[in-house]
């Protein structure tokens, strides 16, 4: 894999307390992103990842393994449900004030709570922003799925832009059935490979 920047956005409200995912939602969040981060780190000697907690930053890209699993591993739960264009917004610009500016740039977003707040629009112009300032967008579904697909397919949509049939889509949505382990789904997904595919 080429040399790439990474932000992995947490959803951490109280949604993620719902045990229909084992153990719960944002353990098996935290699972997939384990191996996310191993993935990344281990697929370019220079690849950094950062973590974030909706519109908390929790470590800016490195490559230090140990502060970004200490990170990840000490996620508060807050009762508000998340912000989607705010939470990428700060995971974009945590990636534009990266140390190596080489490489790409991309952020995989984690979405458990209902999306019931935020327009489609909104969505789409997030999208946008990300397409114009080259960052690719990863999206993982888990849970709410009848509520979200819609508004995150326009999400991800949006920031592939529009491309004809041939080319490579960059972004990806990946939804997580009830009951499956996302990180057994994510390993064989375009997510952690790279390249087409999903979405």
């Amino acid at each position: 894999m080429p040399l790439e920047s990474c932000m992995i956005l947490l959803d951490n409200s109280e949604f993620m307390r719902n045990g229909d995912y084992v153990p719960t939602r944002l353990e098996a969040q935290q699972d997939a992103a384990n191996l996310l981060v191993g993935a990344k780190t281990q697929s370019h000697p220079e690849s950094t990842v950062g973590v974030s907690a909706g519109t908390e930053l929790l470590a800016s890209p490195t490559d230090d393994v140990g502060k970004i699993l200490s990170a990840l591993n000490g996620v508060p739960l807050q009762s508000k449900s998340i912000d989607v264009a705010a939470s990428v917004q700060v995971a974009s610009l945590a990636l534009k004030h990266r140390r190596n500016k080489n490489g790409a740039q991309r952020i995989v977003l984690f979405v458990g709570s209902p999306l019931v707040n935020i327009e489609n629009r909104i969505l789409s112009k997030a999208g946008r922003q990300l397409k114009k300032n080259n960052v690719a967008i990863d999206v993982v579904a888990l849970g709410e799925l009848e509520v979200n697909e819609p508004k995150l397919k326009e999400l991800v949509d949006a920031a592939n832009g529009r491309s004809e049939d041939g080319a490579e889509r960059t972004c990806h949505l990946v939804t997580i059935p009830a009951g499956v382990l996302p990180s057994d789904v994510l390993a064989s997904s375009p997510i952690v490979h790279g390249g087409a595919g999903g979405g």
